[in-house]
């Protein structure tokens, strides 16, 4: 059994579980009956860190989740996130305190708890100060209906102003192989002061995982306007996927696998939310916690793909703008 990491003062296992996918972003979600069998499995299996959003299929996300996770809600550790939603069909960043009072009091009712363990700031709305955002949430804590507070894709400096109005819980922001921009500054800033570092899309969007032909990607697939996932980018970049292929092979793993093994050996602090619709892909990820990868083969994978080598950008211009994470 490979040995918890801590969230906010609760142990949970190493390898969470990210849901968005269950209802949104990555071509055509599964049905019902097939995500709420998965979320079951994902219990049988030990996850006990389940991760959703208000944003996540504006909603829907969260309905799922809290009606398949009620029987278990006493066992696991929940978290969503306010402060990008849905208006009107379109995805909004909204950090104003009327709205993340109100989005939390939503997020309660689907969720079908009468607390959220982890509430993060989806977003930081540039148009609010990140100190009323976090002043608004630290009066959620007073009233007992979220536990701790997290904030997603924020700067060093971000979280620095954050901690200092209420002590901040988790850092989420996109941390794999191909997306090293927390090593920057954030991810050395969480471990000053003692927060929790929750690496979302680990497996880099399916990259790490059987994703080859960038055709098979249906039209509302987020990935599509992804640089990186580009029909100019993607080759370049699979190459050295099948670079990694071989030191997985040596492992004894897959690639994903070894992403996550790598994730996991970069900080004690670092909990990796990876999304799956596959059940074996369910079961390989946590599995991933209790490999044993020599720390050579591991560094060699952090050598193979980091930032200076992966073609493109995360992300389309207009989303980068969105966001606060230092780049390169």
């Amino acid at each position: 059994m490979p040995q918890n990491r801590t969230l906010h003062n609760t142990s949970v296992r190493p390898i969470g579980l990210g849901c968005m996918n269950l209802s949104h972003a990555y071509g055509t979600p599964p049905s019902e009956n097939d995500a709420v069998t998965l979320l079951h499995h994902a219990i049988d299996l030990g996850y006990n860190h389940f991760d959703t959003a208000t944003l996540y299929g504006f909603g829907a996300n969260e309905a799922l989740v809290g009606q398949a996770l009620k029987p278990y809600r006493s066992q696991i550790l929940l978290a969503s996130k306010c402060g990008m939603g849905g208006v009107n069909g379109k995805r909004v960043i909204d950090g104003r305190p009327e709205t993340l009072i109100r989005q939390a009091d939503e997020s309660l009712r689907r969720l079908q708890t009468d607390v959220i363990d982890l509430y993060y700031l989806h977003r930081w709305d540039k148009n609010v100060p990140i100190e009323e955002s976090v002043g608004a949430l630290s009066r959620l804590v007073e009233q007992g209906k979220i536990r701790a507070i997290g904030l997603s894709e924020v700067s060093a400096d971000t979280l620095h102003k954050a901690h200092a109005v209420h002590p901040i819980a988790a850092v989420q922001t996109e941390y794999s192989l191909w997306t090293r921009n927390p090593e920057i500054a954030v991810l050395k800033k969480t471990q000053d002061l003692g927060i929790a570092f929750v690496a979302f899309s680990p497996i880099a969007r399916g990259f790490l995982g059987n994703l080859r032909d960038i055709s098979t990607l249906v039209e509302k697939d987020i990935r599509r306007s992804m640089p990186r996932f580009s029909a100019e980018n993607y080759p370049s970049n699979l190459q050295l996927r099948d670079q990694l292929q071989i030191l997985a092979n040596q492992a004894g793993c897959t690639v994903a696998q070894l992403g996550l093994a790598w994730l996991l050996a970069q900080s004690d602090n670092i909990l990796p939310i990876p999304g799956t619709t596959n059940l074996q892909h369910l079961t390989d990820n946590i599995a991933a916690a209790a490999l044993d990868i020599p720390l050579e083969l591991l560094r060699q994978a952090g050598q193979i793909i980091c930032s200076s080598n992966v073609k493109g950008a995360r992300y389309p211009e207009n989303t980068q703008a969105e966001i606060d994470t230092e780049e390169y």
